[in-house]
């Protein structure tokens, strides 16, 4: 996980960037450490406390996967064939779709966070993290890039090592709450966003990693906030 850590966050630790595509398996483990500081403003119910969670929440995993699903974004929504869809991703310009879905995002977290009890962003983040586990099992890269390069150390070890992980961090809260369960369904966006990017890219890069990341984690917060809403 160490090594792991200070990829996934701005921790200051060191880390060997080589030895990440084996230790994939602790992505889930991250959302311990990604999800502390906002939950525990939650906790206190501080003032605006929804909004100073997700301050604290990019403050530090950083703003790599929001770039990334602004990039993705972009590709999704352009007209055209694979070829100019990944050429539009890959633009180191954002347009209107990426900045739309940015802004959706980033609302949905902080309204979502106003209605649910401190724990939700914990479980958002777990399902996030494992949801790029998920990803990188498809072992179906785009280029060269982060997502080849992981998905090449991505084997069925570390697949069931990873869900066994997401399980046992996720069941405590579950056993408390019952009604949390349904926070699980925030996986079910991971997984279309993976299938929306084999579809319309025929691989996953970093930047679909990116999405499939805060896509996720948005996705549960929003399930999560109908259930209480109820």
């Amino acid at each position: 996980m160490r090594n792991v850590l200070p990829f996934l966050t701005r921790i200051p630790i060191k880390g060997d960037f080589e030895r990440i595509p084996n230790e994939l398996w602790a992505f889930p483990l991250v959302a311990l450490v990604s999800s502390a500081l906002p939950t525990v403003l939650l906790y206190l119910k501080l003032p605006l406390a929804n909004v100073l969670a997700v301050l604290a929440l990019y403050w530090t995993i950083g703003l790599l996967h929001l770039d990334g699903l602004a990039d993705w974004a972009d590709g999704i929504m352009v007209k055209g064939d694979r070829e100019k869809k990944i050429r539009v991703m890959k633009d180191v310009n954002t347009g209107i779709a990426g900045l739309f879905a940015v802004v959706m995002v980033l609302l949905i977290q902080v309204y979502s966070l106003q209605l649910l009890p401190f724990y939700a962003l914990f479980l958002a983040e777990l399902n996030s993290k494992y949801a790029i586990l998920l990803a990188l099992a498809t072992k179906k890269p785009l280029g060269n890039g982060l997502g080849a390069y992981f998905m090449g150390g991505m084997n069925r070890e570390q697949l069931a090592i990873g869900t066994l992980l997401y399980a046992l961090l996720y069941l405590p809260t579950a056993l408390f709450e019952p009604e949390a369960l349904v926070g699980i369904l925030g996986l079910v966006l991971g997984v279309y966003v993976v299938r929306l990017s084999l579809e319309n890219f025929g691989g996953l890069n970093g930047d679909c990693l990116g999405a499939i990341a805060e896509i996720t984690r948005a996705g549960t917060l929003l399930t999560l906030a109908f259930l209480w809403a109820l």
